[in-house]
């Protein structure tokens, strides 16, 4: 049945999408397949098969439909069905629920219904072949192959890295599921430097000292990481992608709390391993300079991570302290747990010394986020409504929600 799969490729072709992924190195592998099926408009209850999908089914004579009408009720979104043995090239077929095709955006939650279903169900198909150890996963596009692509490989990872077979590909996600004995300041700053070291001609990375945050005076964010034996590194990535060397950077500042105990204000022990991840906006931050140095992006972008552990300590800041941030400004610190507004506060006051296009910062600030909109959606505080108009319309086509908390 390699004919099947020529028909289906030679049509992707034509129509210049791929409508599910194909590699001729993998052919000879264990493979599974994952299509998608919508429900059909108004009170039927059959699906409405998708491109792929559909020329399989042909290229079977039917049985894909047959067996879909016959194993059971018609698949809802979120629900799914495993076939073996239907196709010699794929020993397993999952399909998927794709909920309605007309979906569309939805406005009380900003995003895009029908991706959002694509890139759920991909999901959960890619995960249920790889319970069954199928070593390649060939993906319907569904109409929208990004969506697709999204699901399917943030479905499937796994941090790996203390197994003896690693598979991880994801760096943001890498770094902040990496226990916090293994990914300490100085361990994050190495890492991000051995991953942009093959794009060193158009990439500088400086890995500032405790002796050059001493000089630079920001005594904010020396005052969090003084709890802990761990040293503080500040992070400065800068990406030249621009043939125009003097056009401004887009400058992005992460915060980089490699580890949260909240300080001298201890956290619940409860719950407080996820705090190794207090470092997210620092590993997405790093990430994207990753990434557009990789794609080589015609733009300048200068990124900033200030990474440091907030422990507690007969060294550590207590409740009441007042410091001095970098501007000059003094801060009492009512409680040592709101760490992240301080490490960040030096860090945007160096950010305007390169006099930006736009500074975007990204954190794990506060779970009164997570309160307000919950674990889909990101808050959002700005005081550009140009700038939040172009994360708006992004937001739209990319798998994160954000909401505006506050424009000032």
């Amino acid at each position: 049945m390699l004919t099947v799969k020529r028909a289906l490729l030679t049509a992707a072709r034509t129509n210049q999408c791929r409508l599910f992924s194909a590699s001729q190195s993998n052919w000879d592998a264990r493979k599974g397949l994952v299509l998608g099926v919508y429900e059909k408009d108004g009170d039927s209850n059959g699906v409405d098969l998708t491109a792929a999908a559909r020329r399989l089914d042909v290229a079977l004579s039917g049985k894909l439909s047959q067996l879909l009408n016959i194993s059971g009720p018609a698949l809802k979104k979120g629900k799914n069905r495993i076939f073996y043995g239907l196709h010699e090239d794929f020993p397993c077929v999952a399909v998927v629920g794709l909920g309605k095709n007309n979906a569309g955006v939805c406005g009380s939650e900003n995003w895009d219904t029908c991706k959002e279903n694509i890139r759920a169900a991909l999901s959960a198909g890619c995960r249920l072949l790889q319970d069954l150890e199928v070593t390649h996963v060939e993906v319907d596009a569904c109409g929208d192959a990004q969506a697709a692509a999204e699901g399917a490989v943030l479905g499937l990872f796994q941090y790996d890295q203390l197994k003896t077979k690693k598979k991880t590909k994801n760096l943001a996600r890498l770094l902040m599921e990496a226990p916090a004995n293994h990914v300490t300041p100085t361990v994050f700053a190495n890492t991000i430097e051995e991953k942009l070291a093959p794009y060193s001609e158009r990439v500088t990375v400086h890995k500032r000292s405790q002796g050059w945050i001493e000089e630079q005076q920001m005594g904010a964010f020396l005052s969090v990481s003084k709890g802990s034996e761990e040293p503080p590194v500040f992070l400065e990535l800068h990406y030249n992608g621009c043939p125009d060397k003097t056009q401004a950077p887009l400058l992005l500042v992460g915060k980089g709390i490699t580890f949260d105990s909240g300080g001298i204000s201890l956290k619940p022990s409860s719950g407080m391993d996820a705090m190794r991840a207090d470092m997210g906006g620092a590993a997405t931050v790093s990430a994207a300079v990753v990434t557009a140095a990789a794609l080589n992006l015609p733009i300048n972008i200068i990124g900033l991570a200030p990474l440091c552990e907030n422990m507690p300590s007969g060294k550590a800041s207590k409740p009441g302290d007042v410091v001095r941030a970098k501007n000059g400004k003094t801060i009492q610190v009512d409680n040592t747990d709101a760490e992240g507004r301080l490490v960040l506060a030096d860090a945007l006051c160096y950010a305007h010394t390169f006099s930006p296009k736009a500074i975007v910062n990204a954190a794990t600030l506060t779970g009164a986020m997570d309160v307000a909109l919950g674990s889909a959606a990101t808050g959002v505080f700005t005081n550009s409504d140009w700038l939040w108009e172009q994360l708006h319309k992004v937001t739209l086509l990319q798998l994160y929600t954000v909401g505006s908390s506050s424009s000032w």
